[in-house]
């Protein structure tokens, strides 16, 4: 069994070769694929924490598809002013599939 925990979109994940994981939105190259940076390896009964031999570690992933999150409504109010304010947000998000770790 081998995962990693890879550092994408600001958090961490723990990811598999398969896994499917959503994370802010991240711009691939030209054959739609994205490196990700690996925090921590386990490989079997074998851990590996170490930022040197983290660094000859790959973790490569495709992008599925960009997609939009969910919209976030703010609201502000002061009483008994007149003061109302409301704003809305939605974040842009990207879908990857994990294909290699290696």
């Amino acid at each position: 069994m081998v995962y990693a925990i890879v550092r994408a979109g600001g958090r961490q994940e723990k990811v598999e070769v398969g896994s499917v994981l959503v994370v802010d939105r991240i711009a691939a190259d030209d054959k739609g694929n994205v490196e990700l940076a690996p925090v921590l390896l386990v490989d079997g009964d074998k851990v590996t924490s170490d930022a040197d031999a983290l660094a000859k570690v790959t973790v490569t992933a495709e992008v599925v598809t960009d997609l939009r999150g969910p919209k976030i409504r703010i609201q502000h109010y002061r009483n008994k002013t007149g003061y109302k304010r409301r704003m809305g947000h939605r974040s842009e998000l990207t879908r990857l599939k994990v294909t290699e770790i290696k």
